[in-house]
């Protein structure tokens, strides 16, 4: 057991206060002021509460005069036996220690275990290991408070977060236990016991528990899927699965892990007996495309005005997303891309703009400058931020010259503007990934405040997929496998056959633009090309589809199960060429939109209007379909159903206007 003090401190947090209804004086609680701590030691991690005056009179906060080696139980039947009624109609946990018993846990040694402290006998200090139970108070009493119970039933007096943090506790401690809630109550979150083989299996292969890497992919997606899901066997599917066949209709509970750390994600959990027949749509033959050269700075510059005007702005775009910029432009031409200038504003409002914004972002700035180091101490938040940006800052580009080598003052502006944008907007703060999406943006801007105000306009673009809900990555995932099964279902039945319908696989590329999947110089291409929102919204899922395009021989042809497909997706990673990537996505999505019958769920992905639909002059959509129906017989092919919704047909019928539904089975 790590002494009080000593080991890594994971979570730090004072105004912890325990409400005494001993020794009651004018009817009022006795509030014991302490500070929470969660260390970790020798691989244990211990909870640890102490109070702020370690020298408190026992005989004012206890009501039994036992030893200090005891653990104090409070039971549901003695405190409804002993408690005054004026205290019956308050919470159980608020009351707290009123009525106490005591007992010993004798170790296998014959020596005692205490979750008290020596030095106080309301200190406590228990290992997650012995943990059982939390239990939460209801939504608007008072100040947030947990109650902790152990396995061997001893329940630790209510903890009342009088300064806040019980959210940072249950995230801090969720890294490293599971937790469930319970069916008879929902306040309480009961400590899952995991299968050992299982668990063994995890720590083996992915040096990390179940649970932890859930709760990597919901707080930390960006570290999970670079590279959790890389080292995930085959070993790991057969022992969730096992032989029963009732198991391996892959429960989300169990094996998902977006289905898991993505809520509301819901894509086929069915097998093969449970197939809705919709109509296979014919997209039409994909053109040819060729690209360009880079614009060049006299193409730029003969369209601008002489008050410094952009022209042409649609010519410009479209000569950007067919061959990208020359690096000489970048510097400027990104802050129209981005948003960060507007495209009609001239020279000198340009110049007004960057004034105002440099003031802007050096009072931001000042803020977390001037903060003291027990101000800092004061906000668990602030050092976390800190914390994990420092981490991240220190391994993000190194190989590239302008972030390699030791006190690099890229390094040093990178961190500062990570943490200005925690002031910028306090609620999102700093997740990781969001420094690979800064890295290219300061690279090409060698400007602090510029860099700043691009990279908040980016972010702008893509703030849900690093909030919390992940809401961003919710829609697009669900957006990815709609444009898939649209251009080739059999691929996609083939990736549900070997439960990677869930394309997770996607996820690193989809969370920060692939900036892992292609070489630095690459993805500033990329990027520049996706910010014209040409040729159609959602472009960059066209180009998820294009890479998978690709890949989908080698996928078949081997038979690539779950983790082949894990492994030659990551093992992509900076062997894509990028022109060749764009020239396909680009395909596709002009095969798309010539396509005459695309599915309205397919049309609003990509922000285009149904082509099927009647003009003024024609027939109604419906009369077109009747007379398509009459014509020819449609040809149907099996393909498990994808709702965005969880609904098995409901969704698909509504969004593919040919869909015929058979019934199939539960």
């Amino acid at each position: 057991m790590a002494a009080p003090g000593q080991g890594k401190v994971l979570y730090d947090q004072e105004g912890v206060f325990i409400h005494s209804s001993c020794g009651k004086i004018d009817e009022q609680d006795t509030l014991i002021p302490g500070i929470l701590r969660v260390i970790e030691k020798d691989e244990d991690v211990v909870v640890d509460w102490r109070p702020l005056e370690e020298t408190m009179d026992s005989s004012n906060i206890l009501c039994a005069a036992k030893d200090s080696s005891s653990v104090v139980e409070w039971t549901t039947k003695e405190r409804g036996m002993h408690l005054p009624d004026h205290q019956n109609s308050y919470e159980a946990e608020w009351d707290m220690v009123n009525t106490v018993s005591f007992k010993k846990k004798q170790f296998a040694n014959g020596g005692v275990q205490s979750p008290l402290n020596s030095q106080s006998k309301w200190s406590f200090l228990f290992s997650l290991a012995d943990l059982k139970s939390i239990k939460q108070n209801k939504e608007g009493m008072g100040w947030s408070y947990f109650v902790f119970c152990l396995k061997d039933d001893v329940v630790l007096p209510a903890l009342h977060f009088h300064q806040g943090g019980s959210e940072l506790l249950l995230e801090c401690l969720g890294k490293h236990v599971m937790f469930c809630e319970s069916e008879q109550d929902g306040r309480i979150l009961l400590v899952s016991c995991q299968n050992n083989s299982l668990s063994q299996s995890f720590e083996n292969l992915l040096e990390e528990s179940t649970y932890s890497l859930i709760q990597k992919l919901k707080k930390d997606p960006y570290t999970a899927t670079l590279a959790s899901f890389s080292k995930v066997t085959n070993y790991l599917f057969d022992t969730i699965r096992g032989s029963d066949p009732v198991t391996q209709r892959r429960p989300r509970e169990e094996m998902a892990f977006l289905g898991d750390a993505i809520q509301d994600l819901k894509i086929n959990q069915q097998e093969e007996s449970g197939f809705e027949v919709i109509t296979r749509i014919d997209v039409g033959t994909r053109p040819e495309v060729h690209r360009r050269d880079p614009m060049s700075t006299a193409e730029w510059e003969a369209n601008i005005d002489h008050e410094g005007r952009i022209c042409n702005v649609d010519r410009i775009k479209n000569m950007i997303f067919k061959g990208g910029l020359c690096h000489a432009l970048r510097k400027e031409v990104w802050k129209f891309l981005l948003g960060y200038f507007p495209w009609d504003s001239t020279r000198e409002e340009r110049a007004h703009l960057q004034k105002r914004k440099t003031d802007e972002y050096f009072r931001m700035k000042l803020q977390w400058k001037s903060v003291s180091e027990e101000q800092e101490n004061r906000n668990s938040k602030l050092r976390d931020y800190r914390s994990l940006i420092e981490k991240d800052v220190n391994r993000t580009d190194r190989t590239n010259k302008f972030y390699e080598g030791p006190d690099n003052p890229g390094l040093n502006l990178l961190h500062d503007i990570l943490m200005t944008y925690c002031m910028y907007d306090f609620d999102l703060g700093y997740v990781q990934g969001m420094s690979d999406l800064l890295s290219p943006v300061l690279y090409v801007m060698e400007n602090e405040v510029d860099a700043f105000w691009c990279f908040v306009s980016y972010m702008d673009q893509m703030h849900q997929n690093f909030e919390e809900q992940m809401q961003g990555m919710k829609t697009q995932l669900v957006h990815l496998s709609t444009l898939l099964r649209l251009l080739d279902s059999g691929f996609c039945s083939y990736l549900e056959s070997q439960d990677s319908g869930y394309l997770y696989f996607c996820f690193r590329w989809l969370l920060i633009r692939f900036k892992r999947e292609f070489n630095f110089q690459d993805t500033l291409r990329l990027w520049e090309v996706i910010w014209t929102d040409l040729p159609c919204q959602n472009f960059h899922l066209l180009i998820c589809c294009a890479i998978l395009e690709s890949e989908k021989q080698v996928i078949m042809e081997q038979h690539f199960g779950f983790n082949e497909i894990l492994k030659h997706i990551n093992e992509l990673s900076m062997k894509l060429d990028v022109n060749d990537v764009l020239s396909k996505a680009e395909a596709i999505s002009l095969q798309m939109m010539k396509c005459k019958d695309l599915p309205l769920n397919v049309c609003d992905v990509i922000g285009i209007k149904n082509n099927g639909v009647a003009g003024p002059n024609e027939a109604t959509s419906e009369e077109n379909l009747a007379k398509k129906h009459k014509k020819s017989s449609p040809q149907y092919v099996p393909v498990p159903v994808i709702a965005a919704n969880g609904t098995k047909s409901a969704a698909t019928l509504q969004t593919l206007p040919n869909s015929v539904h058979t019934p199939t089975s539960a």
